[in-house]
C-alpha cells in the first residue's frame, strides 16, 4: 500500500481576516507535524490550491498564496483546482496513479466544501482515505458553529466505508505512516 498526503486549500485568504477558519493556527501546526513525518517517511505531499477569478482566491493573488507558517518542500507536488472536488479537471488522479498511491491522508480547508467533496470523490475512485480529524477546519455558517460542522463531518464521513475502499477518521497522532 502506497500513501500520499493531500493538504487542501491552506491558503492565506482562508487563514486570516473575515474568512479565517476556526482554530487555524493549531490546525496548521498539526498539518506541519504530519507533513514533516510524511516527508521523513518518503511519503509524497501534495499541496492543493483553489482558485477563483475575481475573488480573494484569484490565481497568483495574495489570498491564493499558501498560508504563512505552512511548511512546504520543493519536492511537494502542487495541484491547482477551480472546484471543491480536487480531482475535477486536475491532474491529481494521474499524479496519484504515477505514485502508485492507493491510500490518501487528507487534511486542510474547508471541511464542508473542499474536504468533504474530495474525501467522497477519493472514496468513489477507490482510494482508501484517512481524514485527519484534527487537521481540517472551516468557518461557522450561520446555522452551525465551525466546531459542530467539523464534528459532524468527522462522524458522517467515517460511515461511508464501502466494499471497494474505506474511510477512516482519526486524529493525527494515531495515523501510521
Amino acid at each position: 500500500m502506497s500513501t500520499a498526503l493531500l493538504i487542501i486549500d491552506v491558503q492565506r485568504a482562508l487563514c486570516t481576516g473575515d474568512d479565517e477558519c476556526f482554530d487555524i493556527q493549531r490546525v496548521i501546526g498539526t498539518i506541519n507535524e504530519l507533513s514533516t513525518k510524511a516527508r521523513t517517511a518518503n511519503i509524497p505531499v501534495i499541496l492543493i490550491q483553489h482558485e477563483e477569478e475575481g475573488n480573494l482566491l484569484e490565481y497568483g493573488g495574495e489570498g491564493w498564496q499558501l498560508a504563512e507558517g505552512l511548511k512546504t518542500s520543493p519536492q511537494d507536488l502542487r495541484v491547482r483546482k477551480t472546484n471543491p472536488d480536487s480531482f475535477y479537471q486536475t491532474r491529481l488522479h494521474e499524479h496519484l496513479q504515477e505514485l502508485e498511491a492507493d491510500r490518501l491522508i487528507i487534511c486542510g480547508l474547508q471541511t464542508d466544501y473542499c474536504i468533504n467533496t474530495t474525501v467522497r470523490q477519493a472514496h468513489q475512485l477507490g482510494y482508501d482515505v484517512v481524514l485527519v480529524a484534527d487537521a481540517h477546519s472551516t468557518i461557522s455558517n450561520g446555522a452551525m458553529s465551525a466546531e459542530d460542522i467539523i464534528a459532524e463531518h468527522n462522524k458522517d464521513l467515517a460511515h461511508l466505508t464501502g466494499s471497494v475502499a474505506r474511510i477512516d477518521v482519526m486524529p493525527a497522532r494515531e495515523i501510521k505512516l
